[in-house]
């Protein structure tokens, strides 16, 4: 076990130290993986469905893989159907409807793909998406555009945490991660 400096955080009032990894060049984030944390998962399902109550959306969508057990749990609570985006295409999955995104955290380009059986799940619906770690906003752009390209409309967007000083206001999020910068 390396000695890893944490950043800590608070998630749904539970404390976490997320491990520092560097992404770029003297650029490091705080890595917040939620698989396997079955107290994480719970407690930030149970607030961001408290807060999404009001909203009108008729399903939830997310990207695999990180997110998902949050949509699972999420679904549950808010009496919901959930739809996971999936990275890679199987024959199985026929028509799919795909857009293209580059993560953060592979830092290489990746395909978001809508299953054709999920499909009638999106189109004419309002949808919430969902997420883990709202970072760049690509893969964000990524979702929005296969639910735009599935005739569904976004009337949410929620993640447990943002992260950067971009303009994160339209984002229902837990938190904010800072980005650390070596400023040498």
């Amino acid at each position: 076990m390396t000695n890893r400096e944490t950043h800590t955080v608070e998630i749904a009032g539970l404390t976490r130290h997320l491990p520092l990894f560097e992404v770029a060049p003297g650029v490091r984030i705080a890595i917040f993986n939620m698989l396997g944390d079955t107290h994480v998962v719970k407690a930030a399902a149970a607030v961001l469905a408290e807060r999404l109550k009001t909203s009108q959306g008729e399903v939830l969508l997310t990207a695999e893989a990180k997110s998902m057990p949050l949509v699972y749990e999420m679904s549950a609570l808010m009496g919901l159907p959930y739809v996971v985006l999936r990275k890679s295409y199987k024959s199985y999955m026929g028509e799919a409807i795909s857009a293209t995104t580059v993560s953060i955290t592979t830092g290489k380009e990746q395909t978001l793909y809508l299953d054709e059986k999920d499909r009638h799940l999106v189109t004419g619906k309002k949808v919430i998406i969902l997420d883990d770690v709202i970072s760049t906003g690509s893969t964000l752009k990524g979702m929005e555009n296969v639910v735009t390209t599935a005739s569904g409309t976004v009337t949410e967007i929620a993640a447990v945490f943002t992260e950067g000083e971009a303009d994160w206001s339209h984002i229902l999020a837990l938190g904010n991660l800072p980005v650390f910068v070596n400023e040498d």
